[in-house]
């Protein structure tokens, strides 16, 4: 089944998708309880929404070896991860599919995107074990990473550099029947794949980072977990960015350069 939100007279609305028509729920389906109201919508003219707005926004950094590897060698990291250890993002930066990725004109250096497999939480979770982690996952969408590299290494923490406005599209929609881990996860600018790899090639797996989150933080439904990348491929103005994955689909973003005259910055 495949879950989405889309924006239908202004405001947010949850659906299903069923081939080339969106059924409309009457709430959202992540209690199970949403019905079809009976409106439909085609899936060509809709504007698709992040499929979910989450509680908490759980991501995950250094979780495949190659890209670990590099972070080694660039000095950004002095060690593997030898145990799952989460962060986190912010709900501002999220947009859904279509939707425009947004280069601050202050933005210089590295701008890169970052293909991610993201589990969606369908339950409340406390000490959870792998087993009831595999349970509790509602389904899976993609997201893409947007780092500005420059930002990254200059400020004491990740605040803007991952998490300004439009850094984080996620869609196009929740795949509750897919085995990601088995598929792989494509990026491609323009059309030309610029990374493909295993999308279960990772160090830790989404049952081990829920666990031992879980030891400590409560999981609520509707909280997402973004898994990390195997790799970073550079994006700017005029570009299409695609990150596919097999079973779930494609998310799909055009990147634009910020318009208007860069604001004034007011003396202390």
């Amino acid at each position: 089944m495949r879950l989405c939100r889309i924006a239908v007279d202004g405001r947010p609305r949850s659906g299903r998708v069923d081939g080339d028509v969106i059924h409309l729920l009457d709430g959202p389906p992540l209690d199970g309880g949403a019905r079809a109201t009976g409106e439909t919508v085609p899936l060509a003219s809709a504007t698709l929404l992040p499929p979910v707005i989450p509680g908490v926004f759980y991501a995950v950094g250094l979780n495949y070896t190659r890209h670990a590897e590099h972070a080694l060698a660039t000095g950004y990291a002095t060690a593997v991860p030898e145990r799952p250890e989460v962060g986190y993002r912010a709900n501002n930066a999220l947009i859904g599919h279509g939707a425009p990725i947004v280069k601050p004109r202050e933005v210089t250096g590295r701008f890169e995107a970052e293909g991610e497999l993201v589990a969606v939480i369908g339950r409340t979770l406390r000490r959870a074990s792998p087993a009831e982690a595999r349970e509790s996952v509602l389904g899976w969408t993609i997201g893409n990473d947007v780092s500005a590299r420059a930002w990254q290494h200059e400020d004491r923490t990740l605040w803007r550099s991952k998490n300004s406005d439009t850094f984080k599209p996620m869609g196009p929609w929740i795949e509750t029947d897919a085995d990601p881990l088995a598929a792989t996860t494509t990026v491609r600018v323009n059309g030309e794949t610029r990374a493909a790899f295993p999308t279960g090639a990772m160090i830790f797996d989404p049952w081990e980072y829920i666990a031992e989150t879980t030891r400590w933080i409560t999981m609520h439904p509707g909280d997402v977990l973004w898994m990390g990348a195997d790799t970073a491929c550079a994006i700017g103005p005029g570009d299409v960015v695609e990150i596919a994955i097999g079973g779930i689909g494609v998310l799909s973003n055009p990147v634009r350069a910020e318009s208007g005259p860069p604001p004034e910055r007011k003396s202390r």
